[in-house]
């Protein structure tokens, strides 16, 4: 072979190396390219539903809890009752820019947060992956918002037709910070005692707020109901629903709303908030039905009143296990929800004499603390593969995976919430009725909060 061919057949050998080496960067480079953009795609369309989800549970508070709490109370209460509500969404978002984000999310304490946001210092548009890799730090904030401000608003039902407004507002102040911040990190927050997803001491499966709205909520609202007495004439009064009509109304917006509740605290547009939705929508129609058709039994017809409260009660129960269980265990906690709140409505609260308005407590305290347990038995890693061990091996949940343990960690975690719902809420009553007073005189009672305390009337008959 002559020099000149051997130089031919060693550039032919040459050419193709030469050539990867000018275009294995450029495909780098695409392949980087690429990758970022399915990123980005996945971040808007994460961010899009954590924002439309935003928005449905803040129309869960208004206009769709005062609606629903509205037409509950007599004519002369229903703008006194709706303000409730609606106040709180300025109230509660003041304190949670200030401090109350920080107090439920910062730092990695078992109990408290922290003052790392306060003022939401640090929260913009870079995620925090603590909590949500692939959405904003300040979609996540305000998804939260939205959490804090429904929770105390529920309350308001127990004490519906005879607090004063001043102590309402001072009252929610207090509690938000006292009971709902400190349950919002223990069970949410990174380091939280009862957050089993970030190494908690009482490993607490709650998906979306069985323990940390309604637990705390109902039994605060009983504790409300009791230290406050009875309306003036309860029980041998009637005191009926004025307008069942705005009720239903504004039951379906909450149940409407509450997909963005379970389904949103996937924190992703994801099969697991796919799974929520559905766990969710199936688990208010079974209390729906269960609660009616109970009713039907019992007092010979099936009202439009015990309908929109079988629907709540299933909601109620089906927010801790939303994201843990498979739909027909969902259908079966809505189904004993809807039996066990019709029965604490219906014969508790009448054997105990206690005025318990609006039934926040037969409701959302009943009806949250049956949903964390059975969220111990029915959660399962089919849905939920989200527990993990150091070597990354999906862990059993509930009982139904072998695990029962977690009914007793969910047990644990029900009995912190009505121990810190109780206290709490006992010393903050104390506190206000030290200071401005807690109850309506006799005569503003009689009078309607409407006139009393806004000088409104909800209806005017008037040419």
């Amino acid at each position: 072979m002559n020099l000149l061919t051997r130089i031919g057949a060693f550039a032919l050998l040459a050419a193709p190396t030469a050539v990867w080496a000018q275009t294995a960067p450029d495909l780098n480079a695409k392949l980087a390219a690429m990758e970022a953009a399915t990123k980005a795609a996945q971040s808007a369309g994460d961010n899009a539903w954590m924002l439309v989800s935003s928005a449905l549970v803040l129309m869960m508070t208004a206009p769709g809890l005062a609606l629903f709490y509205g037409g509950l109370v007599r004519r002369k209460n229903v703008l006194g009752t709706m303000m409730h509500s609606f106040i709180l969404m300025a109230v509660v978002t003041m304190i949670w820019a200030v401090v109350g984000y920080s107090l439920a999310f910062g730092g990695s304490s078992p109990y408290f947060g922290n003052f790392q946001f306060a003022f939401l210092d640090g929260v913009g548009a870079t995620p925090n992956a603590d909590y949500a890799g692939t959405i904003p730090h300040s979609t996540f904030m305000v998804y939260q918002l939205m959490f804090a401000i429904i929770t105390p608003a529920l309350i308001s039902g127990a004490f519906a037709e005879r607090m004063k407004f001043s102590a309402m507002l001072l009252f929610t102040v207090l509690w938000t910070l006292v009971v709902y911040f400190p349950m919002a990190h223990m069970v949410w927050g990174k380091g939280g005692l009862l957050n089993a997803f970030s190494g908690g001491r009482i490993p607490c499966f709650d998906f979306a707020g069985g323990t940390v709205v309604h637990i705390t909520s109902g039994v605060s609202a009983l504790v409300c109901a009791i230290y406050l007495g009875k309306r003036i004439g309860f029980p041998s009064n009637a005191m009926k629903p004025h307008n069942l009509v705005i009720s239903t109304i504004g039951a379906g917006m909450l149940w409407v709303g509450w997909f963005g509740f379970n389904a949103g605290s996937a924190l992703a547009a994801s099969g697991l908030a796919s799974s929520a939705f559905v766990a969710t929508h199936f688990g208010a129609a079974a209390a729906t039905l269960a609660w009616m058709s109970v009713e039907w039994m019992d007092a010979g017809k099936p009202s439009v009143l015990g309908a929109i409260s079988g629907c709540v009660a299933g909601l109620v129960a089906i927010t801790p296990a939303s994201g843990f269980v498979k739909p027909f265990p969902a259908m079966l906690i809505g189904v004993c929800a809807g039996v066990t709140c019709y029965f604490m409505v219906t014969r508790v609260k009448r054997k105990f004499g206690y005025d318990d308005a609006l039934d926040a407590f037969g409701v959302h305290g009943a009806g949250g603390t049956l949903g964390a347990l059975l969220t111990g038995i029915f959660a399962t890693s089919a849905i939920n593969d989200g527990l993990k061990d150091a070597a990354g091996k999906v862990q059993p949940l509930g009982l139904v995976d072998g695990n029962g343990g977690q009914v007793f960690n969910q047990l644990g975690g029900t009995a912190i919430a009505w121990g810190l719902a109780i206290v709490g809420t006992l010393a903050i009553l104390k506190i206000v009725d030290a200071t401005i007073g807690l109850r309506v005189t006799k005569e503003q009672e009689s009078d309607g909060l409407d006139l009393s305390m806004h000088n409104e009337e909800g209806y005017v008959f008037e040419n």
